[in-house]
């Protein structure tokens, strides 16, 4: 019988594949996007993961006592993603862009649909169903930061400090799925489990929009 986590990657196989064929990630991995392009996604991935706490502390407030293992998990996800919003602002600063500009902005429309999904989920239908968006978003950070990262910065020519966070989440993220496929594989309770189905489906069509929503410039390796 197959473990809830490899039901997980087969339920939402469709909605992954169709993600990673959004041209702005395809070209990523192959290093064929500007400067300005990179900076774009580094604006977007600012503005959803600096609300990864407060989803975190949001859906821990509203796990029930008898799941109080899911809690825990969610309290050691707060303690491993604190400050790495800051990360973003640092890497676009060393990339030529104006972090303050960013820090003071608002998220593209796609962005701001994604996080306002999931803050609605956790508060009107179920709160167990956030690990969706973490096996979305860890999923994705490691497909980029193993495949994407080291080829962005060879294209562009930028210093390592440009990819703190990029090049971090390879290595974490890869230990963060670990983590994450034993402790879902401990969640019996089927509507649980098709709550993080599901929110994984839309979460993977959400994330495809925000990619899409990012300028699409290829080659044109100048500062913003």
């Amino acid at each position: 019988m197959n473990t809830f986590f490899e039901q997980l990657t087969k339920a939402t196989d469709i909605e992954r594949k169709a993600l990673y064929q959004v041209p702005q990630i395809v070209d990523a991995v192959r290093g064929e996007i500007s400067l300005e392009s990179y900076v774009a996604y580094l604006e977007q991935a600012y503005h959803h993961v600096k609300h990864t706490v407060p989803l975190l502390m949001a859906a821990g407030s509203r796990v029930p006592q008898n799941k109080e293992y899911l809690r825990e998990a969610l309290v050691e996800y707060v303690e491993e993603e604190l400050g790495h919003q800051e990360w973003i602002l640092n890497d676009i600063k060393n990339a030529g862009g104006n972090a303050e500009q960013v820090r003071l902005g608002s998220p593209n429309t796609a962005t701001e649909m994604m996080v306002a999904y999931a803050y609605d989920y956790i508060n009107r239908k179920n709160p167990v169903g956030f690990f969706g968006m973490v096996f979305v978003l860890e999923g994705t950070s490691i497909q980029l930061a193993t495949n994407a990262a080291q080829t962005i910065q060879a294209s562009l020519g930028l210093d390592d400090n440009c990819f703190s966070y990029l090049s971090s989440h390879g290595s974490l993220d890869l230990e963060h799925m670990k983590f994450f496929e034993k402790l879902v594989n401990q969640i019996s309770n089927e509507e649980d489990q098709q709550a993080i189905i599901h929110v994984a489906k839309r979460m993977f069509l959400l994330f495809a929009g925000i990619f899409k929503s990012i300028p699409h410039k290829k080659g044109l390796k100048h500062a913003i």
